[in-house]
């Protein structure tokens, strides 16, 4: 039986019905923040989410029905505002997209931009992640999958908080194809070196950069503003590439 959808987005006006789905749980990764949405952005969800979007409570997708073909797919969690992941989207036509993202004005940047510009290899949750994976991703199904800048917590009393735990990266093995990559990238060193160790502790991945090493950060990447200006500020970016064995 299907839950109902939950939301906890008080502060949201009444008259949009567009919620993030996710089903209960004690620990999430992230708190729903009921930023300001522009006028575009709301629309965008009137427009563009019915060829778009995609809703945790229809259960589990088959990309070729989703996307009318069959190719490569890439499954990416937290796209922010979007912008990186329509470049990528944009880049690699040969590929499919899927980018989930629980913050409605970041959904709604990122489908009013793709909508505008008739993108066809691009489809959205606005979903809790794991419930995603566990409830609409088959297994072996993705041939890349994306992790890029998540939420620190770093607050050591809130490090459990944190995406990257031994069992969300089984979770993420068992839906990659054998071959398939596990790419992320964070700017906070502590978050980078707690991703390692997680990483390298599960037998189902193999370092591409050797075993306890930092990647560089490759191609299909777009570095983002945000990090061309922590660059100039001599910030560090840590990109974490592994391969499903």
């Amino acid at each position: 039986m299907q839950e109902e959808p939950t939301n906890d987005q008080g502060g949201e006006e009444e008259d949009f019905p567009y919620r993030t789905e996710y089903k209960k749980k004690s620990i999430r990764s992230y708190v729903i923040r009921a930023g300001r949405m522009t006028e575009g952005q709301r629309r965008a969800f009137d427009n563009y989410w019915g060829p778009l979007g995609l809703s945790l409570f229809d259960g589990p997708i088959d990309p070729k029905t989703v996307f009318g073909r069959e190719a490569p797919l890439v499954l990416e969690i937290g796209f922010g505002m979007g912008d990186s992941l329509l470049q990528m989207a944009q880049a690699e036509t040969d590929k499919d997209f899927i980018g989930i993202e629980v913050h409605p004005p970041g959904v709604g940047r990122l489908i009013n931009n793709a909508g505008k510009d008739d993108v066809k290899n691009l489809r959205v949750y606005m979903a809790d992640a794991v419930d995603v994976l566990n409830d609409c991703i088959a297994d072996a199904s993705l041939d890349r999958f994306q992790l890029y800048f998540p939420d620190p917590w770093h607050k050591k009393k809130h490090h459990k908080r944190r995406i990257v735990q031994p069992e969300f990266v089984k979770l993420l093995c068992s839906k990659l194809k054998p071959g398939g990559l596990m790419h992320m990238a964070t700017d906070w060193e502590n978050y980078a070196e707690h991703m390692l160790e997680v990483l390298e502790a599960e037998d189902m991945l193999e370092n591409t950069a050797g075993k306890g090493n930092y990647a560089p950060r490759p191609e299909f990447r777009p570095q983002t503003k945000f990090e061309r200006r922590g660059e100039r500020l001599g910030h560090g970016v840590w990109d974490l590439l592994y391969k499903k064995v």
